[in-house]
């Protein structure tokens, strides 16, 4: 490998790692980092093609992203059928795998996912996890037409990569889940200071207890099958003011 050949592979690797690390500092959808693994990889490892089966729990469902619309119908094919390497390998913790598709142990692991793959002329598949502790949140395929399997080194940077998309996933992941539930908090609180203001007002408008406005309230949501805060809302717009007055209503 010539000095310059060199250069150009650590500018690429460079590229690689902060264009993975993208959703760290700026608000990039999972799919696009998926797409973006599967680029660099098929750039940085010699492999013909890529694919990426996520599956985080409580996560958005189950994505599949490849580096080609060919190699992504697969990758959809083996969901499908609930087979393939990526499917075996969410299913277990295992470590990296490579396994040839055109020898005959290799039908009867994946009957349907192997005729496929030999079509598109992939005549071997290396797999790596996408793990969070231990626990595989997804699969990265490494797709190729070589005899020879993938040396040591790629395999080592394929987990690399893999495991710089899985860190950044699962702190999307975290951040969602802690907006949400944020936004859930703010919202009881914004309908509990709604009810409060609506039952003062009942309270002093129609010379009743604040409990008695609750019921009152209360009752009319049940009624009418609505929420407490919209009826809350209702009393102090006027809407259903004079309704209330009545406590046999």
């Amino acid at each position: 490998m010539t000095a310059m050949s060199e250069r150009q592979r650590e500018e690429r690797l460079a590229s690689a790692f902060v264009d993975l690390t993208a959703p760290l500092v700026r608000d990039v959808s999972v799919t696009d980092v998926l797409r973006t693994l599967t680029e660099h990889c098929v750039d940085l490892l010699d492999v013909s093609a890529a694919g990426v089966l996520l599956d985080v729990p409580h996560g958005q469902g189950v994505q599949v992203v490849a580096s080609d619309e060919y190699t992504h119908a697969l990758e959809l094919f083996g969901l499908e059928c609930d087979e393939g390497p990526c499917r075996d390998c969410c299913r277990s913790p295992a470590n990296i795998s490579e396994t040839r598709l055109d020898v005959e142990d290799a039908c009867p692991r994946w009957p349907r996912f192997t005729p496929r793959a030999l079509l598109l002329g992939f005549t071997s598949v290396a797999t790596v996890p996408l793990r969070c502790q231990d626990t595989v949140v997804g699969a990265l395929s490494l797709l190729h037409d070589r005899t020879r399997p993938l040396d040591d080194s790629r395999l080592r940077l394929a987990q690399a990569l893999a495991d710089i998309v899985t860190v950044c996933v699962m702190q999307r992941q975290v951040v969602h889940e802690q907006m949400t539930q944020i936004a859930q908090l703010q919202g009881s609180l914004d309908s509990r200071i709604v009810i409060e203001q609506a039952k003062g007002y009942l309270s002093n408008s129609r010379g009743c207890s604040a409990d008695q406005a609750f019921v009152r309230m209360r009752t009319y949501a049940r009624n009418r099958q609505l929420k407490l805060s919209d009826v809350a809302r209702q009393v102090l717009n006027g809407t259903v003011a004079a309704t209330l007055l009545d406590p046999e209503r």
